[in-house]
């Protein structure tokens, strides 16, 4: 590396990204710009090589600098097809940090330059890079709120919306350019954005566009996630079992590409999708393959949705003993990562689970099983501890000030004025050796006025203020103390004009030899020969990339329980349709009830008593009519069976263990 020129040094760097070594090849592009060059178009190939690099390593911050180096040296320039590129790869970069408003604006900056350049295939990306603004933008918003696809706010479903409008400009241009790749992403994304927007037929129908596409290619890896997203379609339309096909094709593909959390995924859909159609053996076989491989890959939070979902299954089958075996391994899981919503849902089915076996309840029982609990309430108390270790006054607590208190009501009386607050504040920290806060800007003051104390003047000898009684009186100043405040006032004037002063815009590795000099002030000028200056639009755009590294500087907020489960979640699937089963499951509760009684109907309190006297007396209404119409006995008794059977379904899904254990015996 060592003794190259910085040409030498870039080609070298961009063989080793083209050869999947991006750390090396950055390595080279960083030498190169120490070498430095006088070609601006050469650095700008650097600075937008180098962005791509940090970009794929994940980098983000390294990668958004060096693009926006490269679109201004574009500017510079005025070259206006690396002007449209740089603005594509900062709204691309932008997009990745969140910043979604700043990205559409730089994309739409990528799409007028290309039209105005009648550059197809510049336009083409640009769509294609809005499209997915607008999708990341609708998809975060979305989450945000936890809805299912269909259901989202109108901010949501207009960004989602406008997603979809790029998506299809983009791909009749491409259909129109012939490329089968580009048609392919874009009848993905088309299809995951009418999936989100609640229009699944069409997300279908686009899924299998991407499916086919994907097959001519041979993509794996596409293929697989075009049967994962169509059995998404699938289950809300109610389609489980063409879901459940495309769910064990995605798991056929993802064992042959060797993806364990791509398999455990597919396990845990599977399962989901079997006990939406209650099979609930197969539920169990698949959640336990998906159990298995998070335990594998540690991730404790797919861990515990497997044990949680293993745990409904079991007690669905009436074996209660399992049931509660995964229930308690799901409550020490979510005491472990911090999930309240999975600790509570734990809790609630540990105790029913217990209370159908007839184990009685001990105190403690939930949290005493395991160190955890213990643990966290260890954490809780600390964290009192904490909070009230902040709220101490540790000045009120030395021995001085403690002195002090005892004195004080003496003092008082002995002082005919006493102090300000502020001043008595003060003046207790100064006795317990503790200097007061101050604001930065009052440390500033005190660097620049080091005698300027109790409104004295620098150089001011120590007699020229006078005290007397309660009252200072000032002595007229010098003329040389005159002199002295106007040299202070002149410095802070000049200090104010240096923070004013506009700065170059820092461009690493560039040669300011006599022609680059003269360029840079050629394109700052307000247009030159060419009639070319930074327009609003653009200097629009450079004010909200720089107001992004003051968020890059910014303090995170702790990460809460979701959030951590949303990051350290791998063999769990981010389309999760969990919620979906809850929904169905209650909706299906509807057709499996039996008409209730009239003395029922009349006067009858809510919950699981209302239930079980329902269910005697539907009983009991088979009885009676198979003997009014003379049905043999064995019929009577199927009859029986088949109603204690839908009435331990009932209480299954709602939960009441013990009454489907009732029914069940």
């Amino acid at each position: 590396m060592e003794g190259g020129t910085c040409m030498e040094l870039a080609l070298e760097g961009e063989r080793l990204c083209k050869g999947g070594d991006c750390r090396a090849g950055v390595s080279f592009f960083e030498a190169a710009i120490q070498v430095g060059t006088a070609d601006m178009k050469t650095l700008s190939a650097i600075y937008s090589q180098l962005g791509n690099a940090y970009f794929y390593l994940g980098e983000y911050g390294k990668a958004l600098e060096y693009h926006k180096h490269d679109l201004t040296l574009a500017r510079t320039m005025n070259d206006p097809l690396g002007e449209a590129k740089a603005s594509g790869n900062l709204g691309n970069t932008l997009k990745v940090l969140g910043q979604f408003d700043e990205a559409i604006l730089c994309c739409k900056r990528h799409l007028d330059i290309s039209r105005e350049l009648q550059d197809t295939v510049g336009e083409g990306r640009a769509l294609y890079n809005l499209g997915n603004v607008y999708h990341a933008k609708g998809k975060h918003a979305g989450r945000m709120g936890h809805q299912d696809p269909g259901d989202f706010p109108d901010d949501v479903k207009e960004s989602l919306q406008r997603a979809a409008e790029h998506y299809e400009e983009n791909l009749k241009l491409v259909r129109e350019l012939g490329d089968r790749a580009a048609q392919g992403r874009a009848c993905g994304n088309l299809g995951n954005t009418h999936y989100l927007l609640g229009n699944f037929s069409q997300a279908i129908h686009y899924h299998e566009e991407r499916l086919k596409i994907a097959k001519e290619f041979g993509d794996k890896a596409a293929e697989r996630r075009a049967y994962s997203n169509l059995g998404n379609a699938h289950v809300f339309l109610g389609e489980f079992g063409e879901a459940a096909e495309h769910y064990l094709k995605t798991l056929q593909i993802a064992r042959e590409i060797g993806d364990r959390a791509v398999e455990a995924q597919a396990c845990y859909s599977l399962g989901n999708t079997y006990t939406l159609l209650r099979d609930y053996e197969k539920a169990i076989y698949y959640h336990s393959l998906h159990l298995q491989i998070a335990q594998e890959l540690l991730d404790r939070v797919g861990e515990g949705r497997a044990c949680w979902s293993l745990g409904n299954a079991f007690a669905a089958l009436g074996n209660n003993e399992r049931a509660l075996e995964f229930a308690t391994k799901h409550l020490h899981i979510s005491v472990e990562i911090g999930d309240q919503t999975g600790q509570q849902t734990a809790e609630s089915n540990v105790t029913d689970l217990r209370s159908v076996l007839g184990i009685s309840d001990t105190d403690g029982m939930l949290c005493g099983e395991t160190d955890d609990c213990s643990d966290a309430a260890a954490s809780r108390q600390a964290r009192l501890r904490r909070i009230s270790m902040e709220n101490m006054d540790l000045v009120s607590q030395s021995p001085s000030a403690k002195a002090e208190k005892s004195s004080d009501g003496e003092a008082k009386r002995k002082k005919p004025d006493a102090l300000p607050p502020f001043a008595a504040s003060t003046h207790r920290a100064a006795a317990a050796g503790l200097a007061p806060d101050r604001s930065p800007d009052d440390g500033l003051r005190r660097q620049r006025q080091p005698n300027q104390m109790n409104g004295s003047v620098p150089g001011a000898a120590s007699g020229a203020t006078l005290q007397i009684g309660n009252h200072v009186a000032v002595q007229p100043q010098t003329e040389e103390q005159k002199n002295q405040l106007m040299d202070m006032i002149a410095g802070f004037q000049a200090n104010r004009l240096n923070d004013q002063r506009a700065v170059l815009p820092d461009l690493p590795g560039l040669q300011t030899n006599p022609a680059v000099i003269g360029q840079l002030l050629a394109s700052s000028s307000h247009g030159g020969s060419q009639g070319v200056g930074l327009d609003d639009s653009f200097l629009e755009m450079l004010m909200r990339c720089q107001a992004t590294r003051i968020e890059d500087q910014r303090s995170s907020l702790p990460i809460s329980a979701r959030e951590a489960r949303s990051v350290s979640a791998p063999t769990v699937p981010d389309e999760d349709f969990f919620n979906l089963i809850q929904r169905i499951q209650s909706g299906r509760l509807e057709d499996q009830r039996s008409h209730l009684p009239e003395a029922q109907e009349n006067g009858s309190s809510s919950g699981s008593s209302s239930l079980r006297s329902s269910f005697k007396n539907s009983l009991k209404g088979s009885k009676k009519g198979s003997k009014k119409e003379e049905i043999a006995p064995s019929r009577a008794k199927s009859a029986a069976r088949l109603c204690c059977r839908n009435w331990a379904t009932v209480f299954v899904d709602l939960g009441l263990y013990a009454e489907a254990a009732y029914m069940a015996s």
